[in-house]
């Protein structure tokens, strides 16, 4: 009896965390069907209603590395709470907007709450048991993936049948009721961190965040030789540079950069990146093809809403191949996961140039590629977890998605520029060409293959009872594992 309790107790913690991910994935998703009307609806010009977009990538870019150092210091249920309140505040704040300011302003509150996702996944290791652990894991890692996969159907479902402001009262709703199941159903845990939080550390990093993805988001509409691109991409690289010599200078940094330079950690962070890029990249051509008119003789013709729903499976794969890849993390360890991952990836993309004549095909190249980031996504928090000291899960866990946030959007600025440049003209309007799909294809293909590469020079297993084992399959007691030796 003690046993079904705890199990429940445990699935009770998993599902909440893990809807809790989704929750806030949903909301780098929820506005992009109406892309097209912002500037209508908030009386703006198309570049300025860009920013309800860009803002949220931005916010949550900037916010995971702090939020996670918090986790440590101060507990991660605490943190999880506090999150929701921007995320919450945001919703609201969106859904009474008449004007694009209000709207960017919660729409960057609602960034916030995506380090909900690292700082979950950090919590796993402190509140399950080893068994249950690696599959919670995976799952919880998912859920990046699974909620921007959902959040595009869902969206265009109540855009078409109601209110967009519905959109944001819904996920005002939601994420109010998951606060109050965090609150009841996800128990308190001691915080294993010490110090304080390095301020100069976090406005260094926000700020060359800033810089870096406002140059690589922006590049395309401001042009990629301009002054305003150049100029913030060289800010980003002087305020990197110098951010990177405070954190090693300073007693208590905000991102330990030895730990960080580590090889396992290194090599698992690069990797993301990559495969943050594959992940997205289909994200973005398959919606676009789909609704390409057939008249382009390569278009699918489908509408809005019917491409959001042929785009659903993927999501839908993902979340149920992580407890495939948790045990396969536990059988042979996460490296070998993380590199079958990015091999299925490459494997998608590669016959996805014969598969995208038809909705079936783009659905089958879409799921095998969300098969393979399924894999992927849930070995990397096994792989840090195995690298760093156990008081750092947060703050290292929020760095890792932080690489895969950058590789999406490198993936949107890339993919958008090739299908810019590479057009047909059909009823006096520009559209992306049959070999710009192609080419964005193969690109997302080279990109996982870079992913596998990279997995394999990431140091073996270790040996059974290692550090790395125990986080693939088990929770890393403190003190222990090769971190703990610095």
């Amino acid at each position: 009896m003690e046993d079904s309790t705890a199990r429940g107790r445990s699935g009770g913690i998993v599902g909440v965390l893990a809807v809790a991910g989704i929750v806030a994935s949903l909301m780098q998703t929820l506005v992009v069907p109406l892309i097209g009307e912002l500037p209508r609806l908030l009386g703006t010009s198309a570049s300025n209603a860009a920013w309800v977009v860009t803002a949220t990538l931005l916010a949550s870019a900037v916010a995971m590395p702090v939020t996670g150092k918090l986790g440590d210091l101060y507990g991660k249920r605490r943190m999880l709470l506090i999150l929701m309140i921007p995320l919450i505040a945001g919703s609201v704040v969106c859904a009474v907007s008449g004007s694009v300011v209000p709207m960017i302003v919660g729409r960057g509150l609602q960034g916030v709450g995506m380090g909900m996702i690292p700082l979950g996944i950090s919590a796993l290791r402190d509140l399950l048991p080893p068994e249950r652990l690696g599959s919670a894991i995976a799952l919880m890692s998912s859920s990046m993936g699974i909620g921007g996969a959902f959040g595009l159907p869902l969206s265009a479902a109540v855009i078409e049948n109601t209110s967009w402001r519905a959109l944001f009262w819904g996920s005002a709703a939601l994420s109010l009721l998951v606060a109050v199941t965090i609150w009841f159903l996800v128990p308190d845990v001691p915080a294993r961190g010490g110090g304080r939080i390095d301020l100069v550390g976090a406005v260094g990093l926000g700020a060359g965040l800033v810089c870096f993805l406002l140059g690589v988001s922006k590049g395309g509409d401001w042009g990629w030789a301009s002054g305003t691109t150049v100029g913030l991409l060289a800010a980003a690289a002087v305020l990197f540079a110098l951010w990177g010599a405070w954190e090693l200078r300073t007693r208590e940094p905000l991102v330990d950069l030895r730990v960080t330079a580590r090889r396992p950690v290194l090599l698992t962070n690069l990797a993301s990146i990559m495969i943050g890029f594959a992940m997205y990249a289909q994200a973005l051509i398959g919606p676009q093809l789909l609704q390409i008119p057939e008249a382009a003789g390569y278009g699918l013709g489908q509408s809005m809403l019917a491409a959001g729903l042929w785009m659903a499976p993927a999501g839908l794969m993902m979340m149920l191949i992580s407890p495939l890849g948790a045990r396969l993390s536990a059988a042979r360890g996460p490296k070998v996961t993380l590199c079958t991952g990015a091999l299925i990836i490459a494997a998608g993309y590669g016959g996805s140039v014969a598969m995208m004549g038809s909705p079936w095909g783009v659905v089958a190249f879409t799921c095998i590629i969300s098969i393979g980031v399924g894999f992927a996504y849930g070995a990397m928090p096994a792989l840090i977890m195995g690298a760093v000291p156990h008081s750092e899960t947060a703050s290292a866990n929020s760095f890792n998605t932080l690489m895969r946030s950058i590789g999406t959007s490198v993936a949107a600025a890339v993919v958008g520029v090739v299908l810019a440049e590479m057009t047909v003209t059909l009823g006096g309007h520009a559209l992306p060409s049959e070999n710009g799909f192609r080419a964005g294809l193969l690109i997302g293909c080279g990109a996982a293959l870079v992913a596998a590469l990279v997995a394999l020079t990431i140091p073996g297993r270790p040996a059974p009872g290692g550090a790395g084992e125990r986080a693939a399959g088990g929770a890393v007691p403190a003190g222990t594992g090769p971190a703990s030796k610095s």
